[in-house]
């Protein structure tokens, strides 16, 4: 059922049409007008399942533009549909100033769940999944990269990055050398087509397997690093005792004074620790 004065956050298959949901078809069927990020892509999409609409532009160059021509619409009672290339709408591409405008307006956002690379993605990579961010797209210059690789060093969750496979490999370079060869990385490259391909490994191995294939270099691509180890990973279980039998007789600080001592470890891995046992 259309409601009217409504916009429709539509997400569409990244790949495989078949994973369209039949909700989102009946929304893009029956709305006044759907707003595309590529109107040409998305006739694609509507004329493989013989859907007859209309159809309007809005992209990154012109969304700030289209805000209130929106706004308006809705106002009058009409219903839209908005959607990206492929996938769910915003995560990394056009909507988001549409939608906070329409909010602070208190009109009706309406969203019509469906596929999403980056969620896909994580959910085959074999990375913790129960804390991550997700960073959008690296950026194409090393140097960028790098820094913002480094202000990521220390993030424990699993990390989620979009990124161009052709420039995969620099990007696993600079992972090796920003955050060690031994950080576990994945990447989920053309999901749902068919040269689906899913892998991971430390990131000096996976450098060297992207480097002896060179189909790896194409397609679309969602990289995920798993997340930096807590101070607290590295603090052996016998040091582990030792403090929480200290901290039972002495204050936080003055007990992993003592343990930091006899195991030769950081006070401020054993502090966050010690608070823990209080």
């Amino acid at each position: 059922m259309i409601e009217a004065g409504t916009l429709y956050i539509v997400a569409t298959p990244i790949g495989n049409l078949g994973d369209i949901t039949q909700r989102a078809l009946d929304i893009l069927a029956g709305v006044d007008v759907i707003a595309c990020e590529d109107t040409r892509h998305t006739q694609k999409l509507l004329s493989h399942f013989t859907i007859k609409n209309n159809t309007m532009s809005l992209h990154d160059h012109n969304e700030r533009q289209r805000q209130d021509q929106i706004a308006s619409m809705l106002t009058e009672g009409k219903s839209i549909a908005l959607v990206s290339d492929a996938g769910t709408p915003l995560i990394s591409d056009p909507g988001f100033h549409i939608v906070k405008h329409l909010r602070q307006q208190e009109l009706n956002v309406v969203p019509i769940p469906g596929a999403c690379a980056a969620i896909a993605a994580l959910s085959v990579s074999g990375l913790p999944t129960d804390r991550f961010t997700f960073e959008g797209f690296l950026p194409s210059k090393s140097g960028a990269r790098k820094t913002v690789l480094s202000a990521l060093e220390n993030e424990t969750r699993t990390m989620v990055f979009y990124d161009a496979p052709r420039r995969a490999l620099d990007t696993v370079e600079d992972i090796v050398s920003v955050l060690g060869g031994d950080r576990h990385v994945a990447i989920a490259r053309e999901l749902t087509k068919t040269f689906e391909t899913v892998h991971s490994d430390s990131a000096e191995n996976l450098k060297t397997w992207l480097a002896q294939d060179p189909n790896q270099l194409k397609g679309e691509m969602v990289l995920m690093i798993e997340g930096a180890k807590k101070d607290t990973e590295s603090i052996s279980p016998e040091a582990q005792a030792t403090l929480k039998l200290l901290v039972a007789e002495l204050p936080p600080k003055k007990a992993c004074a003592i343990t930091a001592e006899i195991y030769s470890l950081k006070k401020k891995a054993l502090y966050d620790l010690a608070l823990s046992l209080k």
